[in-house]
This record gives structure tokens, sequence and C-alpha cells, in this order.
């Protein structure tokens, strides 16, 4: 009986509590109300984007401002990719203007490829010498390093260009990749502080059984550092595929021009008439899909590696 009533008891309280669950606080309405403006707010220029690359040139300021277009054409994405004459694109509203698009997606792929290898690579090393090494001077020389973090990159743009072309290196992959290769403060100490959350213990039994640094580095850091490489690695690929200001001013030719630098030049080339809106909105459409589904693919991982801060 005892019992039976310790359970009709819980079954009771458990039933007055549950209005309670249910029950949505004005605060956390408004912070959901304030979301949603937020991302309309966001996704609206990306929607009106895709909305402008399916519409022809002629009907983009025909007063019809709907989310979708009346007479949906993909002649737009025809002219990007190369697969019309020059009178087809005119007569489309295009100003005759071609973009090369394999050869700058060739050239973004490439330069987002060694980027993203060079700074993880890099970045990997230096924190665990941050980590773990001891030598003198290491916490200072880590306290400078960090204070890059407050340099702001503009000031680094005239020093560093004049460095590439004093080395030649102006219109070429090397000059347009020397200032991201090697690695960025905030890579390191991203890294650094996962590192030192891994129990020490494990380097060293790996010590007492032979393994030297670059072994226990290889063959056991490396393995279990997944999560945060592969955030970094996300990260640096979406800012090294939208890096616009250095390859612009140190990468003019064709075969080391980036897409987004690309799309500049492209809207630029009809300066007598009206910029080709249309042709430009489905170069920037094609140019948004690898970041878009890199992000689609390991966004939720993205989110959670950045509150990952060790293993315990």
């Amino acid at each position: 009986m005892a019992v039976r009533s310790l359970t009709a008891g819980a079954t009771g309280a458990a039933h007055q509590r549950s209005p309670r669950r249910r029950r949505r606080s004005p605060g956390r309405v408004l912070a959901w109300i304030l979301l949603a403006i937020l991302l309309v707010v966001t996704l609206y220029p990306f929607v009106w984007m895709v909305r402008t690359a399916f519409t022809g040139n002629h009907e983009i300021f025909d007063g019809d401002y709907s989310l979708v277009p009346a007479d949906p054409t993909l002649i737009n994405f025809r002219r990007v990719l190369g697969q019309t004459s020059v009178a087809e694109a005119i007569a489309a509203g295009g100003s005759g203007a071609e973009l090369n698009f394999w050869l700058y997606l060739r050239n973004s792929l490439v330069f987002t490829a060694v980027v993203v290898i060079g700074q993880v690579g890099f970045s990997a090393t230096a924190a665990y010498a941050f980590a773990r090494l001891r030598f003198k001077g290491r916490d200072t020389l880590f306290a400078v390093f960090l204070a890059g973090l407050m340099v702001p990159p503009i000031f680094t743009v005239l020093p560093n260009f004049a460095l590439v072309r004093s080395l030649g290196w102006l219109n070429t992959f090397q000059g347009t990749l020397a200032p991201y290769l090697l690695m960025t403060p905030f890579a390191i100490f991203f890294l650094r502080q996962f590192f030192l959350g891994i129990s020490p213990e494990i380097e060293d039994a790996a010590t007492i059984d032979g393994a030297g640094k670059v072994t226990v580095f290889w063959r056991i850091i490396l393995p279990m550092s997944g999560p945060p490489l592969s955030t970094l690695a996300l990260i640096t690929a979406v800012f090294a595929w939208n890096e616009y200001l250095w390859p612009q001013l140190v990468g003019k030719d064709d075969g080391v021009r980036l897409l987004n630098v690309a799309l500049g030049v492209f809207r630029q080339a009809s300066p007598t008439s009206s910029p080709d809106w249309a042709g430009l909105m489905a170069a920037a459409t094609l140019q948004v899909i690898p970041v878009f589904l890199l992000l689609l693919l390991f966004g939720r991982k993205l989110v959670n590696s950045l509150g990952f801060t060790g293993i315990k």
C-alpha cells in the first residue's frame, strides 16, 4: 500500500508539473522571434542572389520583386559556364564579357586546398610544441605570438606586397599563397588548448615504450585530434575560399586569378553600360555551392567541436 501510494503521489506530481513544462515563458518566445528575424535578414540576400541568377537581365528591373521569378531561365548559368556564343549572351542582356569559370574554379580549389593543408599541418606542430615541449621563453614567445591576433590584417598587406614583389612572385601561386601557407595565431591557440587537455600519461606510456616526440605526435596525438583538426580545416577552407584583397593584388593573371576575384573583374567588364547583374549573380551562386556543401556536410561537426575542450 505504501509503495502504491508513493507511486500514485509521484504520478500526480508529474501530472502537476507537466503543464509547467509545456508553458513557454515570454522571454523564450521573444528569443525565438528574434532568432527568426535574424535568420530571415541573413538568408534574404542569398535568396535574392539565387532569384536574380534565374532571371533574365531584361526582367530584373521590371517591377516584379517576388522571391520566385515569373519566367525562370538557365541562360545565365549557361553563359557563365561558356556554353553560349557572344551573340547569344548579348541577346540575353549580357555585355558579351567572358568568364573562364572552370579555370578560375581550378585556381580557387588549388589555393584553398594548399592553404588548408599548410595551415593545419604547421599549426598543429607549432601548437604541440607550445603545449608539450619545455624551452626557455616558451610562454613569453607564445604571448608575443598571440599578440598577432590584435594586429588588423590590413596593416600587413603593404609589407607583404613589397616582399613578394622583391622576390619576383607577383602573378604566381607562391606569391598568392605566401601570407597564408604557414600558420595563424588563432589556429595555434585553438589546437594548443586541445593538446593541453590530453592526458600526459598517454605520452609518458609511449615514451617508456621507446617512442620519441615525433612518433608520439604523428602516431598518437594527431589520431586523437580528429575533431579539432577537422574544425580548423573547415574554418580555414571557408576563409581561404572567400579571400579577396590579397589575391586581387598579387594574382592578376588568368593562370592564378581566383574565382571571387574574377567575379569582380567580370562586373567591371562593361563600364559603358549597366553591369551584367544576372550573369554576376549566376556566377556568385556557383561560387557559393562548394562552401555551402562543406557546411551542409560538416556543419554539425563544426558546432560540436567548437565546444570541445579536451579529453578528460
